[in-house]
């Protein structure tokens, strides 16, 4: 299997804050890795750094075959169309329905209408929001709106999902909804990051736990 990403001697953090340092690590194609740690590890700066918003203090970082430190802004806009994100507070479009919102990667990507809205029709049955399609966000849960913004990320199929703590809020259903979508993901061959407080209970497909403490990252059996 290829390296998605590979982190070598990594110092991630803010201007006057270090978060993560000397953290080296890869990632193959089609792994499901739990990234664990208490609140404020840097759980979520890793994230950001995965997906471009920050760039790396020192070290090594390449995601596929871009190096994160050196990449230019349109390189980052056509990675990004490879990569799918599960924020923690949905960053669903407001004035759009349910249903344009999970189109939205295959209008980017020019999918051919008949063709989207086969995906779409068939992702929001998956997750039971097949009722909900016409209407907006703020007319649904925080469950519902979570499950619509994971079917958003997954829909194109892109190489890698980045979540953040995508069950946090979540009833013990929709958590369930949600992971199994991950474990879909999972097995079309897509490389899914989670990050979070806590494993899922009876979890059965394989997956690795990265864990961050006192600002270090421990690979845990």
């Amino acid at each position: 299997m290829s390296k998605v990403i590979t982190a070598k001697n990594l110092k991630l953090g803010y201007k006057n804050e270090d978060i993560i340092i000397d953290a080296s690590f890869s990632i193959k194609t089609g792994e499901f890795i739990f990234l664990t740690g208490a609140s404020g590890s840097g759980k979520t700066t890793i994230l950001k750094h995965l997906y471009g918003e920050l760039k790396p203090k020192d070290g090594f970082l390449q995601i596929g075959n871009f190096d994160m430190n050196k990449i230019s802004h349109s390189k980052l806009l056509y990675l990004r169309r490879f990569i799918g994100i599960v924020f923690q507070d949905y960053k669903l479009i407001k004035d759009w329905t349910i249903e344009k919102n999970v189109k939205l990667p295959l209008i980017i990507a020019g999918i051919k209408e008949e063709k989207a809205q086969k995906k779409v029709d068939k992702l929001l049955a998956k997750v039971k929001l097949t009722h909900k399609a016409e209407n907006y966000p703020y007319e649904l849960s925080g469950g519902e709106q979570q499950r619509a913004a994971v079917i958003r990320a997954i829909i194109n199929e892109p190489v890698m999902i980045l979540a953040d703590e995508p069950t946090g809020n979540l009833d013990d259903f929709s958590a369930k909804v949600v992971m199994d979508l991950f474990t879909f993901a999972n097995q079309l061959g897509i490389t899914v990051v989670i990050a979070t407080h806590h494993l899922p209970k009876d979890f059965s497909i394989p997956y690795r736990n990265i864990h961050i403490e006192g600002k270090k990252l421990y690979e845990l059996s």
